[in-house]
């Protein structure tokens, strides 16, 4: 029988689940399908969980501990709802925590700052060193939430269609767009996506080509990227000045799938705007998978103070640990 901690990073379009010993040890590892209640329901929401941990643990594994770092752990109402969907489900004590955190854990050396975490979606939490913490709505538009891979994608496609028609600055983003989808012209995408030929949700994947076209130089994409800065440095400012942590060295991690692919394009530009509040904030890309970071949480609690176990996860948590 082995007993063994559960770390769980569950984002909006995929979940990877590692289960790991009390000294850092990695015993399993796997990515699956997202697990976001908002996005299939709490009842198939714990089901994928659970069948997820289950093909991983042998007959006579016990979880002790679990650590959940879940996209769309927002509010108490949702904290609430999550318990009760995956309290049940053999895991042992559950601790439930918003996604951003596990981003912030992982790419923080000190446990404290700022996370943004820019995948699908956008959106930020500060830590200050005492614990305290400063949490965002996290709600998209409703919330007034601007950035992440589909707000860049969709700006990317809208780029190149006015470039296209001429409305807008030419971009080499109208050809790279369609060349993306296999189609000729700007508009036979968005046609394409008006008429369900296309699922809309692909439109994220333009992140990374306006990333591409910025890195080779393009205007209008870097103007994008610089948007996208403005946006992901609004949220640690304003974590900064909630927490009163403007004299401080705050690391701010950039975490998610647009996060990497823009590197320190995004990294540089971001660091700028926040060191106007803040000087010493120091901005860095976590290239490590957040999951990560809720495997140093659970290291926290069932293994404090222990650097040794802490630096077993790190080496044993990689993105080659899901394939990537």
């Amino acid at each position: 029988m082995s007993e063994l901690l559960l770390a769980v990073d569950g984002g909006n379009s995929k979940t990877d689940v590692v289960l790991l010993g009390v000294d850092g040890t990695v015993a399993a590892a796997r990515r699956g399908p997202t697990v976001s209640h908002q996005q299939v329901g709490l009842e198939e929401a714990g089901r994928r969980l659970r069948a997820q941990v289950d093909a991983l643990r042998g007959p006579g594994d016990v979880i002790a501990l679990a650590v959940l770092c879940l996209a769309g752990v927002d509010f108490p109402s949702d904290e609430r709802a999550l318990a009760r969907a995956h309290g049940g489900s053999g895991f042992g004590r559950v601790v439930l925590e918003n996604d951003t955190i596990a981003g912030l854990r992982a790419g923080s050396p000190t446990g404290w700052g700022v996370g943004v975490v820019v995948g699908a979606g956008i959106n930020a939490v500060g830590v200050a060193p005492d614990g305290r913490r400063a949490r965002f709505a996290g709600l998209g538009p409703l919330s007034g939430d601007r950035g992440g891979g589909e707000a860049l994608g969709i700006e990317a496609l809208g780029a190149a269609v006015r470039a296209g028609d001429r409305r807008g600055e030419r971009t080499s983003l109208e050809a790279l767009v369609p060349e993306h989808f296999g189609m000729r012209r700007p508009i036979d995408v968005t046609l394409a996506m008006y008429h369900g030929r296309l699922p809309h949700g692909r439109v994220a994947e333009l992140a990374a080509v306006a990333v591409q076209a910025a890195r080779e130089g393009d205007a209008v994409a870097l103007g994008l990227l610089a948007d996208l800065a403005e946006e992901c440095a609004a949220f640690a400012v304003a974590a900064i000045r909630r927490l009163g942590m403007t004299r401080l060295e705050v690391p701010v991690v950039l975490s998610g799938g647009v996060a990497r692919g823009a590197g320190s394009l995004l990294a540089d530009a971001v660091e700028e705007r926040v060191r106007r509040l803040a000087p010493g904030a120091r901005a860095l890309v976590l290239h490590a998978p957040p999951v990560l970071g809720a495997a140093l949480l659970a290291l926290d609690e069932a293994a404090p103070g222990d650097h040794a176990a802490a630096d077993r996860a790190r080496a044993g948590i990689t993105a080659g640990s899901f394939g990537g």
